[in-house]
């Protein structure tokens, strides 16, 4: 069963348990697949939803920051339910000795020494390992490792 296709079957499950805000979240990820679907006009494949699911989170966290800085907490309360909805779809995550030892690797093969090839090593480390960390979390390690 594809990632969309379990997303669309968690929506008829929330609908029968009456778990509104499930629901209503899982819906937006849906509603935002469709749209990606229309506007490319293509099948979406699990990478793709991936990266859809992974661009609705850091939404929501740019969201919920703002409504925190703004002491709005029962909008950052949403927010957060939102991202844990949406956190159960992704790969999981790799702890932080796991990706630095995943970038060392990735510095070796591309034969990085300085921060002027952190370009290089962004680039692979982006497609290997997508869905496994956050380009944030990618970006501090690898300039950690290069200086």
């Amino acid at each position: 069963m594809s990632l969309r296709e379990q997303i669309n079957n968690d929506i008829k499950e929330a609908m029968k348990a009456k778990d509104v805000e499930r629901r209503d979240a899982l819906r937006l990820l849906s509603s935002a697949m469709k749209q990606v679907e229309v506007d490319e006009r293509k099948e979406l494949s699990d990478d793709d939803v991936i990266a859809i699911i992974q661009k609705q989170i850091k939404q929501r966290n740019d969201a919920a920051g703002q409504y925190k800085a703004a002491g709005r907490d029962e909008l950052y309360d949403k927010e957060m339910a939102e991202i844990a909805v949406f956190e159960v779809y992704l790969p999981a995550q790799l702890d932080d000795a796991e990706l630095e030892s995943a970038l060392k690797a990735i510095i070796a093969q591309t034969g990085a020494a300085s921060m002027k090839d952190m370009g290089k090593v962004m680039g692979m480390a982006g497609k290997e390992l997508a869905g496994q960390a956050d380009g944030k979390r990618i970006s501090e390690c690898v300039k950690k490792l290069l200086s």
